[in-house]
């Protein structure tokens, strides 16, 4: 059985190459290919040290630090990797992945974290953030992005199978390329978040200081309770402009080691989350170490996080508009209503995530699809 796991970029370790990591464990013997591959030799343990095949845009001057810049390339790039010799073919796909080319006697199955966003209903959000949503530079980015949707959604087509990794891309995945999806929700190492029961006074937000995570709305809410307070962990772009922001009773530590974030994780009183996400794994994270949570109410978090309105076990609560009003009402509603809220049940909800689930659920879905495709004989040979 010739396997090959596609991957569109390899130049850190996140959620998507956490469900990589995996991919690769249920097949050790798989053929890596990505768009580039930039991981330090000393952190490719998550790859298995394989040897990665990559595309032309490896070559390509600046590519470590400004591969984005070649998004329009992306699509002849992953159409030039060769994986002809292949039976089954694994995508794991954010961006160009599932486009590689396969031929009718191979099997593709394609795992999508999202459509590409900024070139569908994130568009407009996408091109206001990044200052592009005016002039020449608009023009040029609105073109580039309409020929990546006829791409994107022409490529569909070479999808035998596809899995979302949650409800909410899965719907995505309906809308623009009309197909149905399986989800499996992507594995979270919940094992390395210790529970524990006993809270602290204060509440903390931890993520990359980008737009769409809607620190700063989380800031500016507790500017409002300065009674209440808050710890910050991240770094990014907005960085000083969040520390900009932060009131007396907000505390911004900046980026923190695993160690240092798991301890505020486990003593938190509540973990407040204000991004639309796919799926999100920090707000699993923080719920295995026994904290609930407090997030925005659309997106994956309606998957992570049982609301109030859960009667059974919940473990957290929902606010339904990113506004600076919205988090107030619902942190207050914590106050009031949080000792409804269990330690425990968060933990018992988080360990539904883990990565043996992940695993067991993938080959399970990847086996039925080989036997009905006449390919399981190719396992047994």
């Amino acid at each position: 059985m010739r396997i090959a796991v596609v991957h569109d970029w390899l130049v850190t370790y996140a959620g998507a190459e956490k469900v990589l990591e995996q991919i690769l464990q249920i097949y050790p013997d798989a053929d890596l290919f990505s768009l580039i591959d930039f991981v330090d030799q000393k952190d490719r343990k998550f790859i298995m040290d394989k040897p990665v095949t990559t595309s032309f845009i490896q070559r390509l001057p600046f590519a470590k630090k400004k591969y984005r810049t070649y998004l329009p390339f992306m699509p002849l790039a992953i159409e030039q990797l060769d994986l002809s010799k292949y039976d089954l073919v694994i995508s794991s796909s954010h961006a160009v992945a599932k486009g590689v080319l396969t031929g009718p006697n191979q099997l593709h199955i394609s795992y999508v974290h999202s459509p590409i966003r900024y070139a569908w209903d994130l568009q407009h959000q996408y091109l206001k953030e990044s200052g592009m949503n005016k002039g020449l530079k608009g023009a040029i980015a609105r073109y580039i992005l309409f020929h990546i949707r006829n791409w994107d959604y022409r490529t569909a087509n070479g999808v035998d199978y596809f899995i979302s990794n949650s409800d909410f891309i899965a719907k995505r995945i309906k809308k623009v390329y009309r197909r149905e999806a399986f989800t499996i929700y992507p594995p979270v190492d919940v094992t390395a978040f210790t529970f524990k029961d006993q809270k602290e006074d204060f509440y903390l937000t931890a993520s990359r200081m980008v737009p769409y995570k809607k620190i700063d709305i989380i800031v500016e809410a507790f500017n409002k309770m300065s009674d209440k307070k808050l710890v910050v962990i991240g770094t990014g772009p907005d960085l000083n402009k969040i520390k900009s922001l932060a009131g007396p009773n907000i505390d911004i530590l900046g980026y923190q080691p695993f160690e240092v974030l798991k301890d505020y994780m486990q003593r938190a009183k509540a973990f407040v989350f204000a991004a639309e996400e796919d799926f999100g794994i920090t707000p699993v994270e923080a719920q295995a170490c026994g904290t609930p949570i407090i997030a925005y109410g659309k997106g994956g978090s309606l998957e992570t996080v049982k609301g109030l309105e859960n009667k059974e076990c919940p473990t957290g609560i929902f606010f339904k508009e990113q506004t600076v009003e919205s988090i107030i009402l619902a942190v207050n509603k914590f106050e009031y209503e949080g000792t409804k809220i269990k330690s425990i049940d968060c933990r018992d909800h988080a360990l539904k995530f883990s990565p043996e689930r992940f695993k067991n659920e993938f080959k399970s879905f990847v086996d039925s699809k080989l036997e009905k495709n006449n390919l399981k004989e190719v396992i047994k040979q």
